[in-house]
């Protein structure tokens, strides 16, 4: 692990003085009904000779006791969609702010929040030798949603929202070649199930960052990875479709490739290995295209798409979309590289002009990070398939997009002290909402829906004590500034159907604690101590319905700019 920061603010107030909260019970009510598309769920048991993980058995006993609160919203506040046309439509039924359809939520991952990974009898994925040699620190139990899922989605309803964000860990269900957990994929069911009991419209993603450890940390490298994952795909939508008919295939592609093969945050952990990047890119996104007509042959009416992180250099995110879009758009596939030169200069006029680091990096990504020719898997997956887009709608990650920003060297000033390590920390992320409508702007593609997938705000929690940002935003403040942005959007007509805010709870944050994105924090001093507040105690969810409640009515008096 890089050195500690060698400082720390005494007037920084103490992470637990923060009170806990008792999320109250709302009133039952009755399960909105499923679409009528076609579904590969069911009862359909996995193949013979299925092992059971250790953690599979785990109750639900561990969640808070709840009190009794006000009744529910009604079922047509919360009325799932009857199809996708519902979801994507942009027509405006919401007081002449929000399209017919827009869905808030929060966005959640497996790993992260789950617990029970990497331990001894535990699943094990690609981050159990980091874990173990002590190069990152434990992820343990994280927020233990495994076991209090319920308390967690109460949350979600409590702060008003419709959708809900979650991830399906190959790790957890696939624990060896071929055996499949059955105990862990009916707790996935009732955990989406738990979801439309409450009015939540699931959103799934199926990879996020990890996959089982027994396939190795350079398992993108393989040429068989789009194969091995798409296997992967059909036995969890199979399983778990009934539930759930949005997807999410591979989230932040580029992130994963750049984490793990160019800045090595990631296992396997190498740096600067331009060639690997690109080849595990490859296979991602041949992986992805894959997924697609898999969910696709399962559910007619599924809405399937793969999230960027937003990126300021075009061969780390718009190019990835574009390899996947191009087909559709009526390029030929001899005239990909041509059409992707053109892409790249069209990307750079709708971003914002370039520092002079930036100019650099800009150069150096169009020479060396990635090319048509880097992408051969991914291209005959796109030409050959039987679906000519495979994109149902574009996914954005929001937070900071200028690639240059990150640069900081050893010894700059942060949250807490001074950071030896080289570059920005994420609590010192630059806040940017205006150019979430850039981006957004620039991430269209014709009519294609357009869904905020991850928009947040990180501070820092160190040895139990709460650090405000340098720049002194909070979540609200965060919140009011991004759905004013994407308001602006909307007014644009821009078709945005959805936003995701990152996260409802603190989590593991890939290989540290000390990133803390929460709506609501977790006091970690003491078990797994939700609190009611986030991290630097301010009513984050608080704010969040507020803002919601407002867009749906039309009230745009919340978002006037202070």
């Amino acid at each position: 692990m890089p050195p500690e920061d060698d400082t720390t603010p005494a007037a920084a107030p103490p992470h637990d003085v923060v009170p806990a909260t008792t999320i109250p019970s709302p009133a039952p009510s009755e399960r909105p009904a499923r679409s009528s598309g076609k579904s590969g769920g069911g009862a359909r048991k996995s193949a013979a000779g299925a092992k059971k993980s250790s953690s599979g058995a785990r109750k639900a006993a561990g969640a808070a006791p709840k009190a009794a609160g006000p009744a529910r919203r009604s079922r047509a506040e919360a009325r799932r969609p009857s199809s996708r046309r519902d979801v994507l439509t942009v027509t405006s039924d919401q007081g002449g702010l929000l399209p017919n359809g827009f869905r808030f939520g929060v966005a959640t991952a497996g790993f992260q929040i789950e617990g029970g990974f990497n331990g001894p009898g535990e699943p094990a994925n690609n981050w159990v030798r980091w874990e173990r040699v002590g190069r990152v620190e434990p992820s343990g139990v994280a927020a233990d949603f495994w076991n209090r899922y319920e308390e967690y989605l109460d949350r979600t309803v409590d702060i008003g929202c419709d959708a809900f964000r979650l991830g399906v860990e190959w790790a957890r269900v696939e624990t060896r070649p071929g055996e499949f957990d059955d105990e862990a994929l009916d707790r996935y069911a009732a955990i989406l199930a738990a979801c439309g009991e409450r009015g939540l419209e699931p959103l799934v993603t199926l990879h996020r960052f990890t996959h089982p450890a027994w396939l190795g940390e350079d398992f993108w490298l393989s040429r068989e990875a789009p194969g091995r994952y798409a296997a992967w795909v059909d036995v969890a939508v199979r399983r778990l479709g009934g539930s759930c008919r949005h997807w999410v295939t591979l989230n932040e592609i580029n992130a994963l490739a750049l984490g793990s093969y160019l800045i090595g945050i990631f296992p396997p952990g190498r740096s600067w290995a331009f060639a690997d990047m690109a080849t595990a890119s490859d296979h991602m996104l041949a992986a992805h295209v894959r997924a697609y007509e898999i969910i696709h042959g399962l559910q007619a009416d599924a809405t399937v798409t793969t999230n960027n992180v937003a990126l300021s250099l075009y061969e780390l995110d718009r190019m990835l979309v574009d390899v996947l879009m191009a087909r559709s758009l009526g390029v030929a596939r001899a005239e990909l590289h041509r059409w992707l030169e053109e892409r790249r200069s069209a990307w750079y006029s709708g971003v914002a002009p370039p520092s002079p680091l930036e100019r650099l990096l800009r150069r150096v990504s169009t020479r060396r990070a990635m090319s048509a020719a880097m992408l051969p898997a991914a291209i005959e997956a796109v030409w050959s398939s039987p679906f000519e887009r495979t994109l149902d709608v574009t996914g954005i990650d929001y937070y900071d997009p200028v690639v240059a920003r990150h640069a900081r060297p050893p010894g700059h000033v942060t949250a807490g002290g001074r950071s030896w390590r080289a570059g920005r920390q994420l609590w010192d992320d630059k806040v940017d909402p205006s150019g979430l409508v850039t981006y957004l702007r620039s991430y269209r593609t014709g009519d294609l829906p357009l869904w905020v997938v991850e928009n947040g705000l990180c501070n820092r929690v160190r040895r139990g004590r709460s650090y405000p940002r340098l720049d002194g935003w909070d979540r609200g403040r965060y919140l009011e500034a991004n759905l004013r942005a994407l308001a602006g959007a909307l007014d644009a007509g821009l078709p945005v159907g959805a936003y995701y805010h990152w996260s409802l709870m603190d989590n593991y944050e890939w290989g540290s604690y000390e990133p803390r994105f929460g709506i609501f924090g977790i006091d970690r001093e003491r078990g797994v101590r939700v609190l009611g507040t986030d991290a630097m105690g301010h009513d984050a969810a608080g704010a969040y319905r507020k803002l919601i409640e407002a867009m749906r009515a039309g009230d745009r008096s919340l978002l006037a700019a202070r």
